[in-house]
């Protein structure tokens, strides 16, 4: 499903004309749907991970520039290996607790991590040497829009677009409630197969022996 085929849909189903339901209207509801699929369904495609230093006596690091959501940090050895010494991830805690934990900048190896604001990650204790630290978190890929015509979830994931893109609409329209239940249900049933076939790729002897993964871009 493409962009165009997208946005007639959404008019076609609410049965509401360009007049009333502009593209950038439109386009509020792909970027607000887009945006609740990406929390809600667990997608290989949208896995990342990476491996960034902490450095001795500095507790911040950068998150990457694609970083939606950080799903897991762990220290590890320089070959991406888990460290002998610090096989447990590390957990994550609101800033709040991590001011209050440490509010004297102590050093020690990192056990807490959090969100520090949108384009920085905070840890603690403060490093007390050089860590190797690994991320796997979900970014955030580029939206459905005229100059992106197609997207994973457009292809993989069209009828689920499509029902939260409803649920969007009919929302905005102020339309009979049950026609926006309606399609909420259809949107979270939409979301089960998705999330079984997901689950199924990750069974695969050929997922799981290191074949490149099916829709991976």
């Amino acid at each position: 499903m493409t962009y165009t085929e997208l946005v007639q849909k959404i008019r076609d189903y609410t049965e509401v004309s360009s007049n009333v339901l502009t593209d950038t209207i439109c386009n509020g509801f792909i970027q607000d749907a887009e945006f609740r699929i990406l929390r809600e369904v667990d997608s290989d495609n949208n896995r990342r991970y990476v491996s960034a230093n902490l450095v001795l006596n500095t507790r911040f690091i950068d998150t990457p520039s694609d970083l939606l959501i950080v799903r897991s940090a762990q220290i590890v050895d320089s070959d991406g290996t888990a460290a002998a010494d610090n096989r447990d991830f590390l957990q994550y805690r609101d800033t709040n607790f991590m001011s209050e934990y440490n509010p004297k900048g102590e050093t020690g190896v990192p056990k807490y991590y959090s969100m520090w604001d949108e384009d920085t990650l905070v840890f603690a204790p403060t490093p007390n040497a050089t860590y190797t630290i690994q991320l796997n978190y979900i970014l955030k890929p580029a939206g459905l829009s005229t100059t992106v015509p197609t997207t994973y979830l457009s292809q993989k994931f069209p009828n689920g677009l499509l029902y939260a893109c409803l649920v969007e609409a009919y929302g905005f329209l102020k339309g009979p409630v049950d026609m926006l239940q309606l399609y909420d249900k259809k949107y979270q049933e939409a979301v089960k197969g998705f999330s079984i076939e997901q689950m199924g790729r990750r069974r695969r002897d050929e997922y799981q022996s290191g074949v490149p993964r099916i829709g991976k871009q």
